[in-house]
């Protein structure tokens, strides 16, 4: 099995960056694809942003241009720097990794302010 642990969830002044990372650990041969969904208070859950192990990116149209995902591979850890926050983004954000089966982390906050 994976587990997952985020870290870097703020409350940050629209405009303003915050990167957040998710730790895997476990069986983490199996990874293929890692990425983050978000859930913004009172809507589903949605897509932000997935890397694969080739480090093929995709991104929301929404976050385009301002977040960036990346991976550490040696590290097993998944990043996503957000740029230009807006209180739009205001959400729980969500790591997940694909093996076999995917994986979900905890989640963590994130609040943008106007």
């Amino acid at each position: 099995q994976v587990q997952l642990v985020e870290s870097g969830g703020a409350l940050v002044q629209a405009g303003g960056s915050l990167r957040l990372s998710c730790a895997a650990s476990g069986s983490t041969f199996s990874i293929r694809a890692m990425g983050w969904h978000r859930a913004a208070p009172g809507k589903q859950r949605e897509f932000v942003a997935a890397i694969t192990s080739g480090a093929i990116t995709n991104y929301a149209g929404s976050v385009k241009g301002r977040f960036t995902i990346s991976r550490d591979n040696a590290k097993n850890t998944v990043y996503l720097q957000m740029n230009s926050l807006k209180p739009e983004d205001t959400a729980v954000y969500y790591c997940y990794v694909s093996s076999s089966i995917v994986i979900w982390g905890q989640g963590t906050q994130v609040t943008v302010s106007s």
